[in-house]
């Protein structure tokens, strides 16, 4: 029983760590092809690097949205 539980935890920990891992290159990819200036993504680069998990949500919950906004708003 005990084993079971470990072979369950570890294929739950390695699922966990794939997808924080494609979440953070979701985010670059997702940046790179923004339409931000290359400054801006510069600056969203740098804080994804910085702080993985809080500047690809950040990106994903504000500056995603900004960009579309802006591409409208044109």
């Amino acid at each position: 029983m005990h084993s079971g539980l470990s072979i369950f935890a570890a294929v739950l920990l390695i699922a966990v760590m794939v997808a924080y891992v494609l979440f953070i290159i979701g985010a670059f990819v997702s940046i790179l092809r923004s339409r931000f200036s290359a400054g801006m993504k510069f600056v969203w680069c740098v804080f994804v690097v910085i702080a993985p998990f809080l500047g690809s949500l950040l990106w994903f919950l504000i500056g995603k949205g900004y960009s579309e906004r802006q591409v409208r708003a044109y």
